[in-house]
């Protein structure tokens, strides 16, 4: 289990500095009952009179717009009996009002990335999509109209009842969530925070109608709420449409009822034991902490972020490196009331949880002798501001960090933060984590009597109206320009000039394209091939380990030093390789780009490989493999893998056994890593692509400076990878102890993504299983509420007639039965019934409004240029896979449907508990409840089908 805590961050618009901001608004007439409050840094409040606020931060550096409805009231809101309220009406809210009773099959069908989302402190609902007037105008008519005419009916509540009920579940297969859960439940007598936020079971299966529309017309109100946006817009009509749209909600006569509770003190250590079937030893560590806008709060979360660093934190070096933990981390709660801070550790079976738990404490607090250090402090604080400005630099992000730190008090907060960090001195980081870091405010896995107990001080609410009253930030950031994402544009301002190395080296395949952005971010990506597969026979984990090593040590510098250069250039930094590919990611600024560039080749050529990192690596990699070795998704993926690609052992496209994974790594050793890196890394076949503010002459310089006088590397041999025909087949995993099941169904395609069918493939698959107006969709998850999230996903290779498609589905072990037969049941269907001309019309719209969306992305156009400088495309591809698009009809789609879809022909896996399987098949027929519309996880499979044809 990798654990990394996310920062969200924001950005502003077009605007060349905070005077021309005023100057514009000074020009303009407000629309009538809307008032300005405070401006930072080009974010700007507004206020209606029912109360709404609107918080503004226009940006055009990308043609996208984010919309983001918050509404002050989470988990922390609710009284006993209410648990898991504020998510089920999350969840209820997608049910419609009487005008549209389908909000998410409306947001597919117009390509916009939309959820929502419950958190302690807040519930929001939100969408992304590609700048569009008319469709930032539906959007906002519809959170609107969902603010006071939600149905919340008794029908609904129902039906909506085991999509809830499936989303508990599939976090009950995760011990780190439950662990988690237990131990804030018991380092909280009172407080709410030590409630889930999907609420008791009890609570939600016995809710009351009428109690829950009561919470809903109390806490969604205007007053309640705040309306970021983001991204492109014309702030003007913006302000004109909302106007209109909110404006005739009239002010709410009632009045909340206060929150008085207040966790008191904690006066000894407590302890949680969670015993429960498969996945790895987890130890951890929780303390109360004051609320995100008390003054101490960002000198304790660098702290806390400085101790569990990996690899420079004490954590790390007293756990890791002392063969006590594989990994280790750290994060605070950020919240509206004090909340916490959780550290912890991964850990093999075979290794003591009590000891590694005591060095753990002992490390915590003991920092009166084994202080943090000037240096400590600089590293987490460069990591801290690099995040802030990546997010800064993005309008997505923009809406998210706005929301978090409204949920928190107030959004200002989040530029409040930044200069608290840029402000924070050691002395004082120390001493706030000596007063909280103490054994009696401590909950864990391990008592520890105390004869005289320190305790913290009594921790207090913010108010954080007085303390932003006065607060103006920083002047805002230059202006940028507005960037076209179309493939002609990208085409058109692309550099693709190779750089020569000189005779007998080859060259550098390039893709350049310099635009304007937001604190003068860049994406890049370099890419090196070499070998052929017999070179490369038997050695898979040796290349991958050589690949996730490069960065542990150089012949100069330690893995440490390499961290912090990059820390210290405000680059993120990661490799990763298989199969005779590496690749190097680099997330940089228009400054530091060339030296990011000239060490990161720097440490692919002189990489050394420290012993004990590779004895670190192998424990990680071993225990990731064991955990997943229990996971439903991960053993009904690999059984399917293993059995529709029969390679030999020694062969490169072997997929092993999690138990053969775990005998190759183990077998690794040190003389074969550093003589892979010897004989296989060097030039000959290398691309590289950079999307952002960056000078080309600049990187040109530092990658042949970089590459000069390298060794050759051996000629790369792409291995063939032809389609395996299998026999249809049943394969029925049991996994004890889960909560969730998964299905996977796997069809092997005859298909090459340049075939003129693929177009019509890649649309109807859409259609199928990828969209939340889709058949699948519409029949599992809305009218039978079988699984919280269903999908299919076809893949076809770039380089010879071998695809796949893949239907899967988590689920409740109870159903698994059902579920089959229901999927049986809606592929037959579709295809003797096939997709009308609507349904293509829609989504023909909504995918080329996506893949515009995907084209905005400077991540994923430098990665969709290395990928096209392997196959010796450009973006006339996509724009040609536009165009086919837009010509496609139902007789097509249809046509192309019924020639690539066998059902009967597919590869099925099914991983459940079987116990629970029996006791759903012995159930009585009135458990199979009807189940109707909820808002879908993020549908991270979607876009990443989408970005696959940029």
């Amino acid at each position: 289990m990798k654990l990394s805590v996310l920062i969200a961050a924001l950005r502003l618009r077009h605007l060349a500095g905070a005077a021309l901001l005023s100057t514009s608004l000074a020009a303009y007439a407000l629309p009538a009952g809307l008032a300005q409050g405070p401006s930072v840094e080009g974010v700007t409040q507004y206020t209606l009179d029912n109360g709404l606020r609107l918080v503004l931060a226009p940006d055009d550096s990308k043609p996208t717009t984010t919309v983001n409805m918050t509404y002050l009231v989470g988990s922390r809101h609710e009284n006993y009996g209410q648990t898991g309220m504020a998510h089920l009406l999350e969840h209820m809210l997608f049910r419609g009002t009487p005008t549209l009773r389908n909000a998410l099959g409306e947001f597919s069908k117009r390509g916009l990335e939309a959820n929502g989302t419950t958190s302690s402190d807040r519930t929001n609902y939100f969408a992304s999509f590609a700048a569009d007037p008319e469709t930032l105008k539906w959007y906002l008519d519809w959170q609107a109209d969902v603010m006071v005419n939600a149905l919340i009916d008794k029908q609904d509540l129902e039906a909506e009842m085991p999509v809830v009920r499936n989303e508990m579940e599939s976090g009950e297969n995760s011990p780190f969530r439950v662990l988690m859960q237990k131990l804030t439940a018991a380092a909280y007598q009172w407080h709410s925070y030590g409630k889930t936020t999907i609420g008791a079971r009890s609570d939600v299966e016995n809710v009351d109608i009428e109690q829950l529309r009561k919470f809903y017309h109390d806490y969604y109100q205007p007053d309640n709420a705040v309306l970021f946006i983001t991204g492109q817009f014309d702030t003007d009509q913006t302000l004109e449409n909302i106007a209109k749209a909110f404006g005739s909600i009239p002010k709410p006569t009632r009045t909340l009822r206060p929150e008085y509770t207040v966790e008191p003190v904690q006066d000894g250590t407590r302890t949680v034991t969670l015993r429960r079937h498969g996945g790895t030893p987890l130890i951890m560590s929780l303390y109360h902490l004051p609320s995100a806008a008390s003054p101490e709060y960002m000198d304790l979360s660098l702290g806390i972020s400085a101790l569990g660093d990996t690899p420079s934190g004490q954590l790390y070096k007293n756990l890791v490196n002392q063969n006590l933990a594989t990994s280790v981390f750290s994060f605070d709660s950020e919240s509206h009331d004090p909340g916490y801070a959780l550290f912890g550790a991964e850990l093999k079976p075979d290794m003591d949880q009590q000891k590694a738990l005591k060095v753990m404490n002992d490390t915590l607090e003991g920092l009166a002798k084994s202080p943090l250090k000037e240096t400590d402090l600089e590293r987490i604080r460069s990591q801290w501001m690099t995040g802030w400005t990546q997010t800064y630099a993005n309008p997505s992000s923009l809406a998210s960090a706005l929301s978090e730190a409204a949920a928190s008090g107030d959004w200002r907060l989040f530029f409040l933060q930044r200069d608290r960090v840029e402000a924070a001195k050691l002395p004082n980081v120390q001493k706030a984590l000596e007063t909280w870091l103490v054994a009696s405010n401590r909950s864990n896995g391990l008592y520890i009597p105390t004869e005289k107990p320190l305790r913290a001080p009594q921790a207090t609410t913010v108010d954080v109206a007085k303390l932003v009253q006065d607060y103006t930030g920083k002047d805002s950031g230059k202006a940028v320009e507005a960037f076209d994402p179309s493939p002609a544009n990208i085409m058109a301002r692309t550099d693709l000039q190779p750089l020569s190395l000189g005779k007998d080296l080859g060259e550098v395949k390039m893709a350049l394209l310099p635009k304007g952005t937001r604190a003068e971010r860049v994406e890049a990506r370099l890419s090196f091939k070499f070998g052929s597969p017999d070179q490369l026979k038997n050695q898979t984990a040796t290349a991958a380990a050589v690949a996730s090593l490069l960065s542990t040590g150089t012949k100069k510098l330690n893995r440490e030093q390499i961290s912090d250069q990059f820390t210290a250039m405000q680059t993120q930094f990661s490799t990763s390789g298989s199969n005779g590919r590496l690749y190097l990611s680099l997330s940089s600024n228009r400054e530091n780009l060339p030296k990011a560039i000239a060490l990161a080749l720097d440490v692919l050529r002189e990489a050394n490989f420290p012993e004990d990192e590779l004895k670190k690596y192998q424990q990680a990699v071993v225990t990731d493999l064991k955990s997943a070795s229990t996971e439903p998704a991960a053993l009904a993926s690999q059984a399917i893998e293993r059995y529709t690609n029969p390679w030999p052992k020694d062969d490169i496209r072997y997929t092993p056994s999690f138990e053969e994974g775990i005998e190759r790594v183990q077998a690794v050793n040190i003389k074969q890593v550093r003589d892979f890196h010897q004989k296989f890394y060097g030039t000959g076949d290398v691309a590289f692509s950079a999307v952002g503010d960056f000078d080309k002459e600049e990187v040109r310089k530092a990658l042949a400076e970089g590459l000069k006088g390298w060794r050759k590397a051996p000629t790369y041999q792409r291995p063939d990878d032809p389609l395996q025909t299998v026999a249809p087949k049943v394969f029925d995993i049991n996994t004890p102890d889960k909560a969730n099941a998964f299905y996977l169904a796997d069809l092997g395609l005859r298909l090459q993504d340049s075939d003129a069918d693929f177009p019509a493939v890649y649309l109807a698959n859409y259609l199928l299983g990828l969209s939340e107006t889709s058949r699948l969709w519409n029949r599992v998850r809305v009218e039978d509420g079988l699984s919280y999230n269903v999908r299919s996903q076809v893949e076809a290779s770039s380089y010879e007639p071998n695809g796949s498609w893949k239907v899967y589905a988590i689920h409740a072990p109870s159903n698994s039965e059902k579920l089959g037969k229901t999927i049986d049941e809606v592929l037959t269907q579709t295809l003797k019934d096939g997709f009308s001309e609507q349904e293509v019309k829609e989504g023909v719209n909504a995918l080329l409004n996506y893949r515009r969306l995907s084209r905005s992305q400077d991540t994923v156009v430098s990665s969709a240029w290395l990928n096209y400088l392997d196959l010796g495309r450009s973006f006339e591809w996509s724009e040609k896979m536009d165009q086919e698009l837009q010509k496609l009809n139902a007789e097509q789609v249809n046509a192309a449907l019924r020639k690539y879809l066998k059902p009967k022909e597919m590869v099925v896996a099914i991983a459940a508990d079987h116990e629970r399987q029996k006791q759903g098949a012995a159930a009585p027929e009135a458990q199979e409840t009807k189940q109707g519309q909820a808002p879908a996880p993020a549908p991270t499979d979607a876009p990443a089908a989408l970005e696959a044809q940029p």
